[in-house]
């Protein structure tokens, strides 16, 4: 029985947001837990799809005694502050220098966490961990599927697995396999490294792997698996980071060096050769209202309106798509709008009231407000418990919530951000997904893990937003050469 210590931080950085992570956003809970240090770690992760839920689970049945440190997550957003990145640092030291005698370390980090004062967040964390644990105590680590690996991350871990799809329906999957690696480890095994840097970007909305070209390129790394010991992932990277290491790789562990490197140099080749293949197309608010109220099939045509995603750094509030729906009278739905002040101001109006407000645009991003009166439909104290398979079994604390209707145009609001990729969001404030003719979903890629079934048409509009879509309207000026 060996005993581990487990600790959590991640962030996924946005350069291109004027909004920074700071303590608090990683203290409070959104739909992922807030910040909890010690035996609360357990209770905080337990039965959610978390790569912490995953690992624990499995070095449970393999009867390790697990040292919980810290675990805290911030919703995807600009730099992380200093005095974040610092304060957090200092807790998980102290917490591992309390724990005593560790003969691993388990870290359940993102992959593109950017700070103030450091490009690569992970990979300085890391490079602190093994100095303070010494060269002979195994790291092993879980990923996202947009990390941005560098370097210094794979020197300084002994193992590393990502998740492996997008919607990230495999994140406990993937703590699983990382402590199946570490169990490797502790058996004396020793695993080579085999590590492959790309060099060019992927936009986000390519790398869904329910279509091609990464359907295909997970059914490669699925085949790499067949027949031999090495673990191998695939990072689609984060291109929303103008950082030296931005950009896709692939990693694979083994015993077997030459097996190792092939595994690695086949799944480089096949994410080179389909190069030309990633991109996806976007649509403006005009055309994507036009193809809706003309769709005439099954299932409620979903707009992704991406480029607001708080999932890749979005603001959450901006108000283009009302807009539009509003002029075209077009009946539908919006989820998320995160704007506190008019969730406050129906809660105190209460249900069946009318309700004056300048609705959703206060960040400044894109069109002013949508000022008009609304009736307040439903409200809702946004503890949520998710039921799909990206959020399944996480406690959202969403804060108070509000459906306001005008004319045909209901609109979901909340008091903390959150991409709409869990029907209970709607649910929660009396909202049937699949009976609405139009849902707009400030959400990207992982609704469609849960609302895909459901719809008859899917498309993604290039409203304004900090989630960039189209990657080539960047100016990067970090990057390294190709």
């Amino acid at each position: 029985m060996a005993r581990i210590a487990l600790a959590g931080f991640l962030h996924e950085t946005n350069t291109f947001s004027r909004q920074y992570a700071d303590f608090d956003a990683f203290a409070v809970a959104d739909a992922w837990p807030g910040l909890v240090v010690g035996e609360a770690l357990f209770d905080s992760v337990a039965g959610a799809n978390l790569a912490s839920a995953g690992f624990i689970a499995q070095a449970r049945r393999q009867g390790h005694e697990l040292l919980p440190v810290l675990w805290a997550s911030a919703s995807p957003s600009g730099c992380v502050t200093r005095h974040a990145y610092e304060t957090i640092w200092s807790m998980i030291e102290a917490g591992v220098r309390e724990a005593g005698r560790i003969d691993a370390v388990f870290l359940d980090l993102h992959g593109a966490m950017v700070a103030e004062h450091l490009d690569d967040g992970e990979g300085e964390l890391l490079a602190r961990m093994r100095r303070l644990v010494g060269p002979a105590v195994p790291i092993v680590l879980t990923l996202d599927f947009h990390a941005n690996v560098s370097p210094a991350m794979v020197a300084m871990a002994d193992a590393i697995t990502l998740y492996r799809t997008y919607p990230h329906v495999d994140m406990a999957d993937a703590g699983a396999r990382a402590a199946l690696l570490l169990q490797r480890l502790l058996d004396g095994e020793t695993l080579h490294k085999a590590y492959r840097q790309l060099d060019f970007l992927i936009p986000m909305l390519a790398q869904c792997t329910l279509a091609e070209p990464f359907a295909g390129l997970m059914r490669e790394l699925a085949d790499c698996g067949h027949g031999n010991s090495v673990s191998a992932d695939i990072a689609a990277g984060f291109p929303l980071a103008d950082t030296f290491d931005c950009g896709p790789a692939v990693l694979a562990f083994g015993a077997d060096a030459p097996a190792t490197e092939a595994v690695a140099q086949r799944l480089y080749d096949a994410m080179r050769t389909r190069r030309p293949h990633y991109s996806t197309r976007l649509y403006t608010p005009e055309e994507a209202v036009t193809r809706a109220l003309a769709h005439n099939g099954d299932g409620p045509f979903i707009i992704a309106d991406t480029q607001d995603n708080p999932g890749g750094g979005g603001s959450g509030d901006t108000s283009d798509m009302l807009h539009e729906l509003v002029r075209r009278q077009a009946a539908a739905c919006v989820a998320l709008l995160c704007d506190p002040a008019a969730a406050q101001a129906a809660h105190l109006a209460g249900v069946g009231a009318g309700v004056t407000l300048e609705l959703g645009g206060h960040s400044g991003i894109g069109a002013p407000p949508l000022k008009a009166h609304f009736r307040v439909e439903a409200l809702g104290d946004g503890d949520i418990i998710g039921t799909g398979p990206f959020y399944l079994g996480c406690r959202m604390a969403l804060g108070p919530m509000a459906c306001l209707r005008l004319d045909r145009l209901l609109v979901l609001v909340s008091s903390r951000k959150q991409q709409a990729a869990d029907q209970a969001m709607l649910r929660h404030l009396g909202i049937d997904p699949g009976r609405q003719r139009i849902l707009v979903l400030k959400s990207s890629i992982h609704f469609r893990a849960d609302f895909g079934a459901l719809a008859g048409d899917i498309i993604c509009v290039e409203a304004p937003g900090e989630n960039v879509a189209d990657i080539a309207k960047l100016h990067y000026s970090r990057l390294r050469d190709a």
